[in-house]
């Protein structure tokens, strides 16, 4: 098992930036998958962006394309997610998650074993 926790989120100014850190322990974390996803008030939890093993394969929903940057560093556990030009829309609790088998259907929120508990992030106008 590997256990997820989210740091990183607050409020910021539309146009500004935040990163938020996924520290996992456990399990090796180079064997996972690793995803963020986010749920605003009243909404179904979404994907956002998704890393292979290595970090070689990233994919992001088209919302954040441009913006936003998945990363990781298995030296230290650690899964990013860099945010930039945020917009009051990306206002949510965003979610680290984990899972350890391959499968081309990342952006479903069942195929990932292991969450964080969310972090806030909040965009002001």
């Amino acid at each position: 098992q590997v256990q997820l926790v989210e740091f990183g989120g607050g409020l910021v100014q539309a146009g500004g930036s935040l990163r938020l850190s996924c520290a996992a322990s456990g399990r090796i974390f180079s064997n996972y998958f690793m995803a963020w996803f986010r749920q605003a008030p009243g909404q179904e939890r979404e994907f956002v962006a998704h890393i292979s093993m290595t970090g070689v394969n990233t994919y992001y929903t088209d919302s954040v394309k441009g913006r936003f940057t998945i990363s990781r560093d298995n030296a230290k556990n650690t899964a990013y997610l860099q945010m930039s030009s945020l917009k009051p829309e990306d206002t949510a609790v965003y979610y680290c998650a984990a899972r350890g088998y391959y499968t081309t259907d990342y952006t479903s929120r069942n195929r990932y074993d292991y969450w964080g508990q969310g972090t806030q992030v909040t965009v002001s106008s």
